[in-house]
């Protein structure tokens, strides 16, 4: 088994016409909610990831529909969850994560292929929903206090 790298993308999903952010539920922590995220591929940048993550997770092709997949700027480093550290390399602990938002201008139907379902939340309860404290501090700085 291929191990992930410690170097993702955190992408944040919202609509501009009601400010609600999509949240997916994990299949391996039903508990777990959380935006579209994923490891970079080995020569891939973070734009790149986070469109590939996109198209993936949510079959939304960013380039075919001419949507503008926005660099936050913002790139943070976490603790991997202990139960989530086997997909990673022995003594990797630690991850760095990129922050990107997309803007839809409604609400969509999603088609969904690695989550549970999906939910469209008030950016509040979508911050407090997810469990990844870097999920929330990005709805909290992107879509709150932006709105």
């Amino acid at each position: 088994m291929a191990f992930k790298r410690p170097v993702s993308v955190l992408v944040i999903i919202f609509a501009t016409d009601t400010k609600r952010v999509l949240m997916l539920q994990r299949r391996d922590d039903p508990d777990f909610w959380q935006s579209v995220t994923g490891s970079l591929e080995e020569g891939e940048t973070a734009s790149q990831a986070a469109a590939r993550e996109v198209k993936e997770e949510v079959l939304i092709d960013v380039a075919d529909e001419q949507l503008t997949l926005t660099d936050c700027q913002r790139t943070v480093e976490f603790e991997i969850f202990s139960h989530l550290r086997h997909r990673y390399a022995p003594g990797i602990a630690r991850n760095t994560e990129s922050w990107f938002c997309l803007a839809l201008p409604h609400e969509r139907e999603i088609v969904f292929t690695e989550h549970l379902t999906y939910r469209w939340v008030n950016a509040t309860d979508a911050a407090a929903l997810t469990k990844s404290w870097s999920n929330r501090q990005a709805i909290e700085e992107f879509v709150i206090n932006v709105a």
